[in-house]
């Protein structure tokens, strides 16, 4: 049962919302709505592919709630990356940006409705799209998940975005849990677009304070006098796009770029540990006075990027040749934690001041679909091929490997990450008339084969030299040749579907999927949905269904060992497959799929032309969800290890590990107001509230009794990682105003609560809520020519400080707590204002 507070308080933000919108109060910002698109006044009746396979279903007729997103809103923000975008258009999505997370810092990941990155299936152009091949491994949002790279899709490129807020496995296959989001591509058949934007944070640190002098106390000690809040101008960006489309016979060709450059942002805060050895009589060095301590990194990482997208169709006789594809470079630089000239993973003969390593995450990402559709014997048949891959290289510059001393290389080649898939589809379906009533039927077949590689590095990247120190790069050691991978598998999968007008008021649909999976076997799950219209105006919906998420290739077959100084002692710590020798030692009978139940229902409402409301309540249960398991260690673990021939001390693995419900509700209100002779505002509201809880922590496997806790085999910060990682509620407001040649468009989104979980839950730091207002003003200077100035975050609003919150908790400040002020887990981030100005010209 749902808690009647949750339905308070959601009633409240509903009325505020509505309210807002029907007086016509210029809110600013954020959802485009569950019913809207563009900028921001597409009509319910747009058509969506998503939520049934019944042709020219629109977003009102839909039983399960689908938000569109225009392109033309996508474009209209200073935002560059795609998951931000959404981020502040979709209530129930979060992305926040976290640092110093290794190759999460380059390929962050995303939630919908709490739930982890793959439990949502993200399609182009409704067919799958592959993952990135990166296994998020530290302890930011999406630890132990593999998620599309959202962000290789430029905005540019984008017709439309439809998510499905509705699970949708029996439809759509594996991943669809949390719901579905399928990128519409360009289909212009004409046309040429071009804009360049370059902007910069402009920023001022809320509670990070800046040096004003460091110098000797009488005694010898350090002097660090404090300043005012430190002030930054820097993370540059530079985005160029372009798109031309082309008639191609009767059909369109359409071609999309973009080209990224970010320097690199930095939100640390000041070292205030001695840097340098003391001198020979016992005083402090006087380089302490003259070092820049504002030493780490903390923030969005250095990257330079390029997407190209194309789309295309062709008639031929009674059929249609289509086709679509990508190609996408980033070559990025995050970085780890500075190594003072004291440490002992330096070497003072190379590096006399320390240094700062960087993670280079250099990859290439290419897809390409083909297919024919049309009608056979009165049938609409659609075969189409997909295939993806994601390849992903890491390096380590300005770094070294302790254990080869004073001969170190200070760049290593970290080894690779391959994930490559290919899928096959046949749909076929079509509208039938029985007994009076239209019935549409649907069918298909899947066929998807995943492949997934790990390369080791050089070996300087990983060997322990004849030095002591640790060994391998650091901040990144390579992957070992023992960790080397080259494993598949795959599946097949069958549907059917029906979506039946039982009455004028009264639309039921059903769907069943089989798949079987080479590696864990089969499921069989079904769906069953229902709208009915009580009056034109008025209508309520709901759906329940079973779901499925297939283990990821990569928590299947991915494998490393590294090499680590624990309390001044090397440890290999492994993180190994779930057929491992390590895990079949300690009892795991490998992966097994998710299973969940799914249940929502709701209602909307159109009471006046323009105006539109939805409410809609979700419910997700989820079995065996798949974790990654807390570090097993102790003297019976290395005995283990040993008897296994595994070279490691410490590991860990994935394993079907614990049960979880969500639970929320979604409201999405929309006003179109006609202003006369003052033009069209488009007013929006959006707001979701998520309930995340753990409700079962699967029994210790059989032979691991002894050796660990049980609450060691997921603990207790993972727990609250799972439930509170998220904000609990997000409300977002917006308004676009369109006269003459003039376009404003404001939005502001207030993300609620979130927590960071630490390994004390009495030092949780707890994130308040905070308003994110960004603001574009956009002028047509001539019919080709538009000129745009706005700022993302103009009020300059950051998370509150470690320091803040630990004082709230009556806890003492570490050095890394004032070093590191921000929490990666702030569902905005940490970078503060950026403004921007942007040129555009359309032909």
């Amino acid at each position: 049962m749902i808690d009647r507070n949750i339905v308070s308080r959601t009633a409240l933000f509903a009325l505020a919302g509505v309210s807002a919108i029907a007086l016509g109060h210029p809110q600013v910002s954020a959802q485009t709505g569950g019913q809207t698109g563009g900028a921001e006044g597409t009509a319910l009746e747009e058509v969506v592919v998503i939520g049934s396979r019944r042709k020219g279903r629109s977003v009102a007729d839909s039983a399960v709630p689908i938000d569109v997103i225009g392109g033309e809103a996508l474009l209209s923000s200073g935002l560059t990356e795609t998951s931000q975008l959404l981020n502040r258009l979709v209530p129930s999505f979060n992305f926040p940006l976290p640092s110093l997370t290794d190759g999460t810092d380059s390929v962050r990941p995303a939630q919908l409705r709490g739930l982890a990155p793959d439990h949502t299936l993200v399609l182009v152009n409704g067919k799958r799209r592959h993952t990135s091949s990166l296994v998020n491994l530290n302890g930011s949002v999406g630890r132990g998940s593999m998620a599309v790279d959202i962000n290789l899709i430029p905005a540019n490129a984008i017709r439309q975005i439809e998510v499905l807020r509705d699970g949708a496995a029996a439809q759509y296959g594996s991943d669809a849990i949390a719901g579905v989001i399928n990128f519409r591509l360009n289909d212009s058949a004409e046309g040429v677009s071009l804009s360049a934007q370059y902007g910069q944070h402009v920023t001022t640190l809320d509670g990070v304070p800046d040096i004003s002098s460091v110098s000797f106390n009488d005694d010898g000690t350090l002097n660090i006098q404090e300043g005012d809040d430190r002030t930054r101008r820097d993370g540059e960006e530079l985005t160029i796009r372009g798109n031309i489309g082309l008639p191609l016979g009767e059909g369109f060709f359409n071609l999309s770029g973009e080209y990224r450059d970010r320097n690199p942002t930095d939100r640390g805060g000041y070292d205030p540990r001695q840097q340098y050895p003391n001198q020979a009589d016992g005083t402090l060095d006087i380089r302490e006075t003259t070092f820049d301590r504002f030493s780490f990194r903390f923030g969005n990482p250095e990257l330079e990027d390029i997407s190209l997208f194309y789309n295309s169709a062709l008639p031929v006789g009674e059929f249609e040749i289509y086709s679509f594809g990508s190609y996408a470079t980033r070559e990025s630089f995050s970085a780890g934690f500075y190594r003072r000239s004291t440490d002992s993973r330096n070497v003072p003969e190379i590096y006399p001041d320390g240094f700062l390593p960087l993670i280079e995450v250099d990859f290439v990402d290419y897809s390409f679909a083909g297919g024919v559709r049309g009608q056979i014997a009165g049938w609409d048949s659609d075969l189409s091929i997909v295939y993806g891959k994601n390849d992903l290289n890491f390096g380590v510059v300005n770094t070294l490997n302790t254990s080869l001393g004073p001969t170190s290389p200070t760049e290593f080649d970290a080894g690779a990450l391959i994930n490559e898939q290919t899928v096959v589809n046949l749909d076929v379906s079509k509208l039938l008339e029985i007994g009076g009533k239209s019935v549409n039927v649907a069918f298909g077949a899947e066929y998807r084969d995943e492949g997934y590689e790990i390369e080791a590095g050089e070996p300087a990247s990983y060997i322990q030299g004849p030095f002591p120190g640790a060994a391998g790069s650091q901040v990144f050691p390579g992957f070992q040749p023992a960790s080397e991978v080259d494993r598949g598998r795959d599946s097949i999968g069958l549907y059917a579907e029906i979506d039946a007008d039982l009455t004028d008021k009264l639309n039921v649909a059903v769907a069943g999927r089989f798949e079987d999976y080479s590696d864990f076997g089969s499921t069989i799950n079904g769906k069953i949905a229902a709208r009915y219209a009580i009056t034109d105006s008025f209508a309520i919906r709901g759906a329940v269904s079973t779901g499925f998420r297939a283990p990821s290739v990569g928590q299947q077959f991915f494998t490393s060992i590294a090499t680590i100084l624990d309390d001044d002692e090397l440890v290999q710590i492994g993180t190994f497959r779930p057929d491992s020798d390590f895990a079949v030692a300690l009892g795991s009978p490998g992966l097994e799929e998710e299973k969940s139940i799914n249940l929502s229902g709701g209602f909307t409402f159109t009471p006046a032309n323009g105006l539109s409301l939805t409410v809609d309540y979700f419910y997700i249960e989820i079995d065996d969800r798949i974790v990654l398991s807390s570090n097993f260690a102790g003297d019976a673990i290395e005995e283990f290890l040993d008897n296994a021939g595994i070279d490691a001390q410490s590991g860990r693995f994935f394993l079907n590990g614990i049960d979880s419900r969500t639970q929320g509700i979604d409201i999405v209100a929309t006003y179109n107001w006609d202003l006369g002779d003052y033009g069209l505002l488009d007013l929006n509201a959006g707001f979701n509230y998520t309930d995340n809880e753990v409700t079962n922590r699967n029994q210790p496997l059989d032979r691991i009794d002894d050796l660990v806790d049980a609450q060691d085999l997921f603990d207790d910060r993972e727990v609250r990682r799972f439930e509170r990682g998220a904000p609990e509620t997000t409300l977002n407001l917006g308004a676009t105003w369109n006269v003459d040649r003039l376009r404003v468009t404001a939005r502001t989104t207030r993300f609620g609560e979130t927590v960071d979980p630490q390994t004390n839950p009495a030092e949780d730091e707890v994130l308040d809520a905070k308003f994110i207002t960004d603001l574009e003003v956009q002028y047509q200077l001539t019919d080709t020519v538009a000129l745009s100035v706005g700022g993302t975050n103009i009020f300059d609003v950051y998370p509150d400080t470690a320091e803040e919150i630990n004082q709230i908790n009556g806890v003492g400040t570490s050095t890394f707590d004032r070093v590191l002020p921000y929490s990666g887990f702030s569902p905005f981030g940490f970078n503060g204002r950026f403004v921007y100005a942007r040129m555009e010209l359309t032909f």
